[in-house]
């Protein structure tokens, strides 16, 4: 399967992760995607509007039947609320039409000038940036600014939350967390949920299952029990739990399919 990950517009960039295309093979085709703490839209080549899929708590298999070629924006983590103007925890392990979270006819728009002609892959994924670009400027200058003012409160201690959590490689326990910031831990799991769409804990467990999946793929011949500790597991039993339930895997598999020759 092709993939390709491309630098935002520079005015994206503090919001937007990537943007990224993709294409499916001939024939049938199933690959795995493992939750990575980020929400994306993706528009397909099959005359729908797009959808955008949700935080995941867990790896999911997407099938393909046929050729299909993505084109997608990955949101940094918290960010995508503002150009989807929705509680990001309606949508965690969902996949939501982008015409049921904007203007239909906007939409619309969109997916067919995406699949207009024969542009090239980053000049389309342009178009994408176009509208986004639309969109942050709606919400900052536009009738929903007083909504964003309103709540800038909680999302930025959602940021904050957040920010110390990645730094830590998710680490950092909640309780610790919540009294640095000064509120309750039913205060920030609240707030954390809205903006982010996962709990503060699950968001703190993908960052470590991130670390030991990126540390398993440089590995050749990983010490698990070290690999463990140094990915901020008590130990070796709870890395292997985590792979169980976030990639559907033992480490040992894991590792066997990122190492084993096609």
């Amino acid at each position: 399967m092709f993939y390709r990950e491309y630098r935002p517009h520079p005015a994206l960039a503090a919001h937007v992760a990537c943007v990224w295309a993709a294409r499916a093979p001939v024939g049938a085709h199933t690959h795995r995607v493992l939750p990575d703490n980020c929400v994306d839209i993706l528009w397909q080549d099959d005359g729908q509007p797009g959808f955008a899929v949700g935080m995941m708590s867990t790896a999911i298999h997407v099938a393909s039947e046929r050729p299909v070629r993505t084109l997608a924006v990955r949101f940094k983590p918290g960010m995508a609320g503002l150009f989807l103007a929705t509680p990001l925890h309606a949508l965690t392990d969902q996949r939501a039409d982008i015409d049921l979270l904007w203007r239909r006819s906007d939409a619309e728009q969109l997916a067919d000038a995406l699949w207009n002609g024969e542009a090239p892959e980053r000049t389309r994924l342009a178009i994408i940036e176009r509208e986004l670009l639309r969109r942050l400027r709606s919400a900052i200058d536009g009738p929903a600014r007083g909504r964003l003012t309103a709540g800038a409160g909680s999302a930025a201690l959602a940021q904050q939350a957040l920010r110390a959590l990645e730094g830590s490689g998710g680490a950092l326990r909640v309780e610790e967390l919540a009294a640095r910031l000064g509120v309750s831990r039913q205060h920030l799991a609240a707030q954390f949920r809205q903006h982010v769409g996962l709990s503060p804990k699950l968001f703190a467990r993908i960052c470590r299952f991130r670390q030991a999946t990126a540390a398993l793929k440089a590995t050749p011949a990983p010490d698990w029990a070290q690999l463990a500790l140094e990915c901020g597991y008590f130990d070796q039993s709870h890395l292997i739990h985590d792979f169980q339930e976030l990639a559907g895997s033992t480490p040992e598999r894991f590792h066997f399919s990122n190492h084993s020759v096609a």
